[in-house]
């Protein structure tokens, strides 16, 4: 297996700080835009979509600005992955941005970088942004 590469993407989000951490933190908010369902059990996040499902374990929560998270299949493989939704304020006009931070196999890129532009758009469309 090649090694995952990681990238960043930023996404403005017309959006209060804690309208969007809610979004991002919650199994009701991300059920709404990321996955179909989730459910979480201690720190352990199940995603669920058309009928398949993944898991991911929380690695790290900062209230109010950020949570990352390790997909189970890169724990099993002995990954140093993870994916991060972080919210960034800019300190001059307070616009809100969504900062994702991924890991991709060089091949898939393209793909996984669309992914995220698709549910951002539904996150945007959730919040009315």
């Amino acid at each position: 297996m090649s090694d995952k590469v990681k990238y960043q993407m930023e996404f403005e989000v017309k959006s209060s700080t804690s309208v969007l951490y809610n979004m991002i933190s919650t199994p009701s908010g991300l059920s709404e835009w990321f996955a179909d369902d989730v459910n979480i059990k201690d720190d352990t996040f199940s995603f669920f979509w058309n009928g398949s499902s993944e898991e991911a374990v929380l690695l790290t929560k900062k209230k109010g600005e950020s949570i990352k998270f390790q997909w189970e299949d890169d724990v099993e493989d002995g990954l140093k992955t993870y994916f991060e939704l972080a919210i960034k304020v800019d300190d001059l006009t307070n616009d809100v941005a969504l900062m994702i931070t991924d890991f991709a196999d060089e091949d898939e890129m393209d793909e996984a970088k669309l992914l995220w532009e698709n549910q951002i758009a539904d996150l945007k469309m959730v919040i009315g942004s």
